[in-house]
């Protein structure tokens, strides 16, 4: 499938809802990693930045907005084909995942 020029259409409100979050995700999360470079952070800092902003299903509701506008425009090869790219990233706790600064075991 070729993806250069295609295009997907998304409700512009979930488009800024969404954008809202990835901003705010960026935005904390650069300055966190200031704070943890200049020692006034830690692991645990980021830890409850994650948990108080619900990261993980902010993210996990981007992620829906795209696959729905995905899964009702493209046909299933092309969603099947998209999925199996999505598999092949990179994921925590996983073999293809770089080690965490804190992995003893190298």
């Amino acid at each position: 499938m070729d993806m250069s020029s295609r295009e997907i259409r998304i409700p512009l409100d979930e488009v800024v809802a969404v954008l809202q979050d990835l901003n705010e995700f960026v935005v904390s999360l650069d300055r966190l990693g200031s704070r943890q470079a200049s020692g006034t952070a830690d692991d645990q800092t980021v830890g409850t930045f994650i948990a108080d902003w619900d990261v993980a299903r902010r993210l996990a509701r981007a992620r829906h907005v795209i696959s729905v506008a995905l899964d009702a425009q493209l046909s299933e090869e092309d969603n099947a084909e998209i999925d199996a790219l999505c598999e092949q990233g990179r994921f925590y706790g996983t073999d293809n995942a770089p080690p965490s600064s804190t992995d003893q075991s190298s």
